[in-house]
């Protein structure tokens, strides 16, 4: 598997996605603000990655802080929260990101500033390791729904290029190819940015995994042929009644997959599911650079000059759509989801099948 994002020598080093498949390039972040705009630019996407970037941003904004005291240092690290929570407001794992190292901070509260500094770093690189072993369990818990013969349906990129490694959508099908499953996994091309033709079927195909590339509107006839079996995509956040925003164009693969009784599945890390919204309705979806979708790579037009442009960069799918969600903690109907706000809940009697 590709590496993602990793920490070393006391920077950020990201792959910068927006070149992929054509140029294999890494740069190198050394402060928040490269971080930052990483994020922004889609060097690097997908929400857990963009968790561990904002994980790792955070650490590298916190070493260049002066402070004597724990209070003023936190105090002045709010400025590098506020950054990055703009850069993309629909996935949420980048508050997750900012949540998890404001409740970090509190309780080293009696560290001394500068070894608190050094703790961030560990604990940065800890959410890297946790997000891998998370897609694991992911994957074991997902590939129960994929049989031999099968062909998977996924949207966008939700595989270990989306993640620090392993993936979300894509873990199922890793874990059913070593379990020995033989299978095809048709990727859409997911415009206007292209992440199923650049990166899904890209590392697909790295992997060794059977890969089929169509167009965004060549699903439905592929499923009125009965040509695929079931639909596996990741979220950027999903929330309580289990509604699920993701890439623009996952809402119309679910209601295809309705239409034609096809199991339409969403992987889902628990750093990306807000409990604290209700329902879909009350996500923030970002819109985009209208060049991306008049340009091909910010180059070649493709439409008229002056044409007016829409570019809602996700949509929200609503959860009776959706079969079910794939977390590391087993799969669960969506009508269940609240269940795993609880902490010290018993999820055995919630869960679908046994995932092992």
């Amino acid at each position: 598997m590709v590496k993602t994002i990793d920490w070393v020598d006391g920077s950020v080093i990201m792959l910068d996605q927006s070149k992929l498949p054509l140029e294999v390039i890494y740069i190198e972040c050394r402060d928040h603000l490269k971080v930052a705009e990483g994020i922004k630019k889609l060097w690097i996407r997908g929400a857990p990655a963009i968790g561990i970037a904002a994980s790792m941003a955070i650490a590298l904004a916190a070493r260049e802080i002066k402070a004597v005291t724990v209070e003023d240092f936190r105090l002045k690290l709010e400025p590098a929260f506020t950054t990055l929570l703009e850069t993309r407001p629909t996935a949420v794992n980048i508050r997750w990101a900012v949540d998890r190292f404001r409740a970090f901070i509190g309780n080293h509260r009696d560290s001394s500033v500068e070894r608190l500094k050094e703790l961030l770093i560990e604990e940065a690189r800890r959410v890297l390791a946790e997000d891998i072993e998370v897609n694991r369990a992911i994957g074991l818990w997902g590939a129960q729904f994929i049989k031999d013969g099968d062909t998977v349906l996924t949207h966008c990129n939700a595989g270990s290029l989306a993640t620090g490694g392993y993936g979300t959508a894509t873990a199922p099908m890793r874990v059913a190819k070593e379990q020995g499953k033989k299978f095809n996994v048709i990727a859409d091309e997911t415009r206007p940015v292209l992440q199923g033709a650049r990166l899904t079927a890209w590392e697909l195909m790295e992997d060794g995994i059977p890969v089929t590339l169509i167009t965004d509107n060549t699903a439905g006839a592929l499923m009125q042929k009965g040509e695929i079996d079931l639909a596996i995509v990741g979220t950027d956040r999903t929330v309580l009644n289990g509604d699920v925003a993701n890439k623009i164009g996952t809402y119309s693969v679910a209601v295809l997959c309705k239409e034609h009784s096809i199991p339409f599945y969403v992987a889902a890390p628990l750093s990306s599911i807000d409990f604290t919204i209700p329902s879909g309705e009350f996500i923030p979806i970002e819109e985009r650079d209208p060049e991306e979708v008049t340009h091909v790579f910010g180059t070649c037009r493709i439409a008229p000059e002056g044409v007016r442009v829409r570019n809602l960069a996700f949509d929200v799918t609503p959860a009776r759509y959706v079969t079910a969600i794939i977390t590391e903690k087993g799969a669960f109907r969506p009508s269940d989801l609240k269940e795993l706000s609880d902490p010290d809940r018993d999820l055995r009697g919630f869960r679908i099948g046994n995932g092992r």
